[in-house]
């Protein structure tokens, strides 16, 4: 590989990294200085912070949802994987099955062009 690929993949690790250890240190340093003030660290949660996973959620499952290339059979691969998908999850109630459902439904779904 290249330099430039390898300096590519260093930024990506530690932007992920950041990305999750910055929110995490900051929430300890200001619960730790809320319950030395008040007692009570669990009313000094921001809201934004119960509502930051489900929306991190919500932008990934829309960004999935767009086919890389604007096919016919890309779209169509993508609303059956989607259907399998919702279909499992709503039988299962589980998170790896129905995600490797749907996802194999939409490989079955482009390699046989229907």
């Amino acid at each position: 590989m290249t330099d430039s690929l390898w300096i590519a993949l260093a930024i990506t690790a530690v932007g992920t990294f950041a990305m999750r250890a910055v929110p995490l240190l900051w929430m300890q340093h200001h619960l730790s200085q809320r319950q030395q003030h008040s007692g009570d660290a669990i009313d000094g949660m921001p809201t934004w912070l119960g509502v930051l996973g489900p929306c991190v959620v919500a932008a990934l499952a829309g960004s999935s949802l767009v086919p890389a290339t604007q096919t016919t059979a890309a779209w169509l691969a993508t609303l059956v994987g989607v259907i399998i998908t919702l279909l499992v999850w709503y039988y299962k109630r589980s998170m790896g099955l129905p995600i490797l459902a749907g996802v194999s439904a939409f490989g079955l779904t482009m390699v046989l062009g229907i």
